[in-house]
């Protein structure tokens, strides 16, 4: 059900709507646990129906205005300025020499003395 067509209906229609729509909730419920059921995706569409017709259902008792159907005003994006990127001094740059275990040590060694007396 579109969110369109649940806000034309009165606060009544709407619980009489998520009352229908949760019994065919337990419905698929059971069918889910006995094996028939053939459309899972239907569990998941009523679920968020049931969840869409109750906030139309709060908005409606609460009084809050129902959102406008003209779009929102777009706002102009600023055009971006290039940034002078700031020089970094050589000390900086220089990479920095993870330390090895003394297991993985020997274990470059060893292949280095194999690649030499190739």
């Amino acid at each position: 059900m579109k969110a369109s067509d649940a806000r034309a209906m009165t606060v009544d229609q709407l619980d009489d709507e998520v009352l229908k729509l949760k019994k065919e909730q337990f419905n698929l419920r059971f069918q889910r646990a006995t094996g028939q059921l053939e459309n899972t995706s239907r569990v998941r569409l009523i679920r968020r129906d049931i969840a869409r017709l109750k906030t139309i259902a709060v908005q409606k008792r609460s009084g809050v205005p129902e959102p406008a159907a003209a779009p929102a005003p777009v706002a102009q994006a600023k055009p971006k300025v290039a940034k002078p990127k700031a020089a970094k001094p050589k000390a900086e740059v220089t990479k920095s020499k993870k330390p090895q275990s003394a297991k993985s040590r020997k274990a470059g060694a060893k292949k280095t003395a194999a690649a030499k007396s190739k």
